[in-house]
């Protein structure tokens, strides 16, 4: 009996470390992937004011998944921004640094309900992305889709500024 009570302990023991280092891998590479892409979101008084104060208790930070492909002729940006519209996003790239900044509005449909889980953040935004070339910011162009920006970069030209227009 007190063989089958240590082994019994072992086993559990075992299973207990093996369960804490898949947690512990699976928050080393969350943290890993989304380093750049965590994001905030501010709001200004006014706004906090008219929600009266229940924007306040939302999330101020929240994920921006993105990814820059390169091709042979240029880097494609590609940026998750569900729940806005393409006039609220606004893009600028000054050398090889691309600036996306917008902001996600907070609607509501009715002033009758009550929320159990926020995980959504609202407010202004800005997110930097390095970029690994310089790009030819004259010939650049941006389009939003299906809660996606798109910003295609031909690659080459000189360090430039210059701000996006997202179609």
């Amino acid at each position: 009996m007190l063989n089958t009570l240590k082994q019994a302990s072992r086993n559990i023991s075992r299973e207990i470390g093996r369960a804490w280092e898949n947690l512990s891998d699976g928050w080393r590479e969350l943290l890993s992937r989304s380093n750049e892409s965590l994001t905030h979101f501010s709001r200004n008084k006014a706004e906090e004011e008219a929600a009266h104060s229940m924007l306040a208790s939302f999330p101020r930070w929240s994920l921006l998944a993105g990814e820059v492909e390169e091709t042979d002729k240029e880097l494609v940006v590609r940026v998750e921004l569900p729940g806005m519209q393409k006039e609220d996003c606004h893009i600028t790239i000054e050398g090889n640094t691309l600036y996306l900044s917008g902001e996600k509005r907070f609607e509501r449909e009715t002033n009758e309900s009550t929320y159990h889980v926020m995980e959504r953040a609202y407010g202004s935004f800005q997110r930097t992305i390095a970029l690994p070339r310089n790009v030819d910011t004259d010939r650049a162009v941006a389009s939003y889709r299906n809660g996606v920006l798109m910003v295609r970069l031909p690659k080459g030209g000189a360090e430039s500024s210059k701000t996006i227009a997202v179609s």
